[in-house]
């Protein structure tokens, strides 16, 4: 009797499942948006408890998720909106469009990652970050704006190289190997006042994401990290307007519909105004930015949409008459996004991105431009083939114009005569396809390959060496030097002077331990054919950026990463533990006294090596309450090694491994937010790292009255270290509620203890005593700031 129970219990439990599996199925598709400004919401929440499963909202705010037939109950969920539930009766294939209403009684949370749902401890995307806009202001930074690159800084896995510097570095790479998108367009440059501002405007910025590993295979060309930004469409429903003034810069931004719940415009605008100060205070050096954001766009029927958006932004610094430096990117977008069916979402984009940078010295007569141009042409497309399989595959086609330099004389008494250095041109092609595979309950897989193809185009002029080597051993004098070309060759651009194919996999896995805790493991491999010409520690306008071609080989890298993720209290806390390792081929290195600036001849003082770092990322996060924030502490060593050619060089450095410029092996940090009622609000952030590697002398001789500083092996010092508390205070008027103006107080304190971090030593010789000292050159103490807010 027993038996028979079991074996009918069996057959009915076969039967439910084949009528289960038997039943129709439909799919639900649609977009999120915001109730008051008709903005799409990029990953929201789109749960089905019933079946446990849900599907997360893309860039433009389209879902899609196929469910049996029959009636279901649909939840819609976004930190910092109410939360949606909504019975839905599917007999058919059902568009179903929701908006979303801000919760006002909830505060803002300060959190990195936007979706507090189990769906991120599930997903196999790891080593990601994400910021929000709202929670980008509340950081506190230098001069009292909300910054981009200052608020990533205190991430995990995130450094510079200090105060007043330029670019970020992730997982001990150098900042060249960072890509940095602004609405798919590619930022050569993302520093205003060499550092102190960003060029992204906070006020303009929608989402963005930082990819520091397991980075999806439709990103290419960069080897440590993927920084992807998107910018508000703007207000589909009624024209608004806000604002902020600053001690040295102010902000505007006009938004509103262009037709009212179908298009929408954007612009912003910011500039400084501290040269004015400096003028009226009779000094003659003056330095100021201004830059530009603009987004159109438009719902052209249910399945079609357009968008337009742009930047641009410039950089003038004026020493006297003597010396005028002016640099900036300028780019625009035009995208077409089309839904060819519920299941298949595309997006063809035309890109068009400028980096400029402009140089006059009156001293020596002559006038200096350069320019990065690319076009990019991206199309890509999202196949949510099933609940447990979505595709991600598209095609990415780019075409640059390197013009290295171009130099006028700029008065005819000058004694300078023109000269344009040699345009380079090459172009780069990707094609990919990536997979999110849901396998079990328990185990879910993103994996992908990209293959890109890089052919260096022809040139004018291009020098050619013996053995193809453009860099020689003098045994002599035991250095490197660069070796003279036997000769000059032309070819035309529709030649090829090298192509370069590379194959990069992709592969990340989560498994599930329990709701609440999960591991991660992912590989990816990347492909960089464009290096940053830069033996500092951080960029400067002046480097130069060089392609790949017969003498320069593309960097490649291989990143493996290991990851344990537990939420606790319901989500209250969260706690993420990676360790990663990185090893990379072909890394530029320069030989000793290699001179970068206008050099026509790069490949004369450029040798090719190899680097690695490895390291450990600690995040723990307070995601509720009033106070909210996190802490985050990263264990790491970045090196790098060029080793000699042959048997008879000793290479860079002996050949032995060093720090690389980017190497900090101890990197804290903590950023705490306490609301304290409706009116006031509390913001901090602490900063401690190991200083940054440097040479310095560690003797000297004397050789016929002139004293000669002895060094030791390449960056084998360091500066002190860094470390900073800034604070800030935001007042909101309590006769805000109600009222359409709407405004707020920020005053803040950057390196609030003063400490006078150390940006550079230098050595002179102390006249009171003869003695050699080192003298330490600061960017900062502390900062005051205070700026007023507005928007109605």
């Amino acid at each position: 009797m027993k038996k028979r129970k079991i074996i009918i219990a069996f057959l009915t439990m076969i039967l439910s499942t084949i009528i289960m599996n038997a039943q129709e199925k439909y799919t639900l598709s649609g977009t999120v948006t915001d109730e008051v400004t008709g903005e799409t919401a990029l990953g929201a929440n789109i749960i089905i408890p019933d079946f446990n499963t849900g599907v997360v909202t893309n860039e433009y705010g389209f879902y899609s998720i196929t469910l049996p037939s029959g009636t279901h109950k649909v939840v819609i969920s976004y930190l910092g909106y109410q939360t949606i539930e909504q019975q839905v009766t599917l007999n058919k294939n059902t568009k179903l469009n929701f908006t979303l209403t801000e919760e006002t009684s909830q505060l803002d949370a300060v959190i990195i990652e936007k979706n507090i749902e189990k769906n991120s401890i599930r997903k196999p995307q790891m080593s990601v970050n994400t910021l929000t806009a709202k929670s980008l202001k509340k950081i506190p930074a230098v001069l009292g704006e909300p910054d981009v690159i200052k608020s990533i800084l205190l991430l995990p896995g995130v450094s510079n190289a200090g105060e007043g510097a330029s670019g970020f570095n992730v997982r001990g790479g150098g900042a060249d190997q960072n890509l940095i998108l602004l609405d798919e367009a590619i930022i050569f440059n993302t520093s205003h006042l060499f550092g102190l501002f960003s060029v992204f405007n906070t006020d303009a910025i929608k989402d963005l994401k930082l990819y520091k590993g397991g980075i999806p295979a439709r990103y290419g060309g960069r080897l440590s990290s993927v920084l992807d930004i998107y910018q508000r469409e703007g207000n589909k429903k009624e024209f608004k307007m806000n604002g902020g003034i600053g001690l040295i810069s102010s902000k505007l931004l006009l938004e509103g519909p262009i037709k009212k719940d179908k298009g929408s415009f954007l612009l912003a605008g910011r500039t400084s105004y501290a040269h004015l100060f400096l003028q009226a205070a009779g000094e003659e050096n003056t330095a100021s930015f201004y830059d530009l954001n603009t987004k159109l766009s438009y719902n052209i029927d249910e399945n079609n949409s357009i968008y337009a958006s742009g930047y641009f932004g410039r950089d003038n610094f004026e020493f006297g008459d003597s010396f005028i430096n002016t640099y900036g990117n300028s780019v625009a977008n035009l995208r077409w996004n089309h839904l060819f069916s519920n299941k298949l979402f595309s997006n063809l984009s035309l890109i068009y991105s400028d980096y400029y940078y402009g140089l006059e010295l009156d001293v020596r007569g002559f006038e200096w431009e350069s320019h990065i141009v690319n076009f990019n042409l991206k199309y890509d497309f999202k196949h949510y083939v099933s609940n447990k399989l979505t595709l991600d595959y598209g095609i990415n086609n780019i075409y640059y114009h390197f013009s290295p330099g171009e130099i006028r004389p700029n008065s005819a008494d000058s004694g300078i005569n023109a000269e344009v250095f040699t345009n380079k041109y090459a172009n780069e092609f990707a094609v990919y396809i990536d997979a999110e595979h849901k396998i079990s309950d328990k185990l879910s897989l993103r994996y992908g390959l990209r293959w890109s193809h890089f052919n260096r185009l022809g040139q004018d002029e291009f020098n050619v060496y013996e053995n193809n080597n453009p860099v020689i051993y003098n045994e002599d004098f035991q250095i490197y030097e660069g070796a003279n070309p036997t000769g000059v060759e032309s070819s035309d651009r529709s030649e090829s002077l090298a192509d370069f194919n590379n194959f990069e996999p992709r592969l990340a896995l989560s498994y599930l331990l329990n709701d609440r805790t999960s591991l991660k493991l992912s590989y990816n491999r990347m492909s960089q054919y464009l290096h940053l010409l830069s033996n500092t520690n951080s960029p400067t306008p002046l480097d130069v950026w060089t392609p790949s071609g017969p003498y320069i080989e593309p960097q490649t890298l291989d990143q493996y990463a290991l990851g344990f993720y537990k939420d606790f209290k319901d989500g209250k806390y969260s706690l993420e533990l990676e360790v990663f390792y990185k090893n990379i081929q072909n890394r530029i290195d320069y030989i000793d006294g290699a001179d970068l600036i206008a050099n026509e001849e790069i490949e004369q003082v450029i040798l090719n090596g190899e680097a690695r770092a490895y390291g450990l990322e600690v995040l723990f996060r307070k995601n509720q309450g009033k106070l909210k924030g996190w802490i985050a502490y990263t264990l790491s060593k970045s090196e790098q090694r060029t080793p000699g050619r042959t048997s008879s060089e000793p290479g860079i450095n002996n050949g032995k491994w060093y720090n690389s410029l980017w190497d900090r092996p101890h990197d804290f940090s903590v950023n705490a937010s306490y609301e304290l009622n409706n009116k006031w609000s509390f913001n901090s952030n602490f900063i401690y790292q190991t200083g940054i590697p440097t040479n310095l002398p560690i003797g000297q001789v004397e050789q016929l009255g002139i004293t000669v500083p002895i060094y030791g092996g390449r960056n084998e010092s360091r500066l002190t270290d860094y470390h900073r508390l800034d604070v800030s205070v935001t007042l909101t008027p309590r006769n805000n509620k109600g009222r359409r103006w709407q405004s707020e107080w920020v005053f803040g304190f950057y390196n609030i203890y003063n400490r006078r971090n150390a940006a550079s030593y230098s050595f002179e010789e102390n006249r009171e005593t003869g003695q050699n000292e080192a003298i330490r050159t600061s960017i900062f103490g502390a900062v005051p700031a205070i700026s007023y807010n507005f928007k109605f």
